[in-house]
């Protein structure tokens, strides 16, 4: 990118155009967001837009940043949960009631990869770093069970993990579509068992019954 800042100032002119890029995107898409509307929106001036971003596909890219560090901060203390039963179903619930709750506006990843990856290369390549980054804490929680026996030898966490993130971006985007939540629950519930039919019950593994979470 052009100019990280280095001061106070600085970073909080770069972050509200970013902020106002994320919200045009979000109720205009990337193609419908011109720059005059977003430096109308951040009170911002093309030459702050052109010493912190090379252009606009630039503060796209840093657009898909900030979105995919919000998901992880909201996120975090759930996504470090994700080697239990119970934390995995803490996870996917919390998909559905945070998605209904704020009327279903699909996935702020999702909705740009739907937009960018077929025509934006360079975007492109962050969104598919972004979901990788994100599979992970699935696939590594998935690891843990594996390892500690509460899942079965031959399951496959990278796999089980690509699973389970097609059914929350499909899940995600008919839920938006249509305007109602039930396909979102419908294809969590679909993953989370899928999930436990990987399951090995503690008696299997000689434990006790509380060992099941």
């Amino acid at each position: 990118m052009a100019h990280q800042p280095t001061t106070d100032r600085g970073r909080r002119s770069r972050a509200r155009i970013v902020e106002a890029a994320s919200a045009l995107m979000s109720d205009h898409g990337v193609s419908g967001t011109g720059v005059d509307r977003i430096l109308a929106r951040a009170g911002a001036s093309k030459s702050q837009l052109y010493h912190f971003f090379d252009d606009k596909d630039d503060l796209v890219r840093a657009v898909i940043a900030a979105r995919f560090e919000a998901v992880l901060d909201e996120q975090m203390s759930l996504l470090t949960e994700l080697d239990s039963w119970a934390g995995i179903r803490r996870w996917l619930d919390t998909f559905v009631d945070t998605n209904e709750a704020f009327g279903l506006p699909g996935c702020p990843i999702g909705t740009m990869a739907n937009e960018l990856a077929g025509r934006d290369e360079a975007a492109r390549a962050d969104l598919a770093t972004c979901f990788t980054r994100w599979e992970q804490y699935l696939s590594e929680g998935l690891e843990r069970m594996r390892a500690t026996g509460r899942l079965a030898p031959d399951a496959k966490p990278k796999e089980l993990a690509i699973v389970v993130f097609a059914g929350i971006q499909g899940g995600l985007l008919l839920a938006k579509t249509q305007k109602d939540v039930a396909p979102l629950r419908i294809a969590l519930d679909a993953a989370y068992a899928h999930l436990r039919s990987f399951k090995i019950s503690p008696e299997a593994r000689g434990g006790s019954c509380a060992e099941a979470q």
